[in-house]
């Protein structure tokens, strides 16, 4: 049984440490995927880093392509690359952000904290904006391939 949400703000070292285990442990998985993204370079070709399946069986650019540049331009401080790279990843990256934080306010309040993940049309509208990202990122005319990487 969860005592997370219990309606009860924490109180006390121990119930607070019990509460931040979940998004402390997140934050060290993103850590390592942060690592290996600095160290293995995605910009760089041939690098030690998986290329993207569909662009490599198919040759277009799924919705997450340069998902990877984008993290790396990031963590450099790059956000013009960033956004050249994936910017629809890139506005994701801020909503997981967001997420997240309301998860940890969430767990340690005792109660949810609604984020962007709890609205009623959120599976739609990620669903035509990956939809419609995949399509545009594909397109062979100006102004458009320009978004291609």
């Amino acid at each position: 049984m969860s005592t997370v949400y219990t309606g009860i703000p924490v109180r006390g070292l121990r119930a607070t440490a019990r509460a931040l285990s979940g998004p402390a442990a997140a934050v060290a998985g993103l850590g390592v995927c942060c690592a290996a993204v600095l160290i293995g370079d995605p910009t760089t070709p041939g690098g030690p880093l998986p290329v993207c399946p569909t662009k490599f069986l198919f040759g277009i650019d799924c919705p997450g392509c340069g998902g990877m540049r984008m993290a790396y331009s990031l963590l450099h401080g790059d956000l013009a690359g960033a956004v050249h790279y994936n910017a629809v990843a890139l506005v994701f990256v801020a909503l997981f952000a967001w997420s997240g934080i309301a998860w940890t306010v969430g767990r340690l309040r005792g109660r949810a904290v609604r984020s962007w993940l709890h609205w009623r049309r959120t599976p739609l509208v990620v669903a035509v904006v990956f939809a419609v990202w995949f399509v545009v990122r594909n397109l062979p005319f100006a102004p458009f391939t320009g978004l291609s990487v």
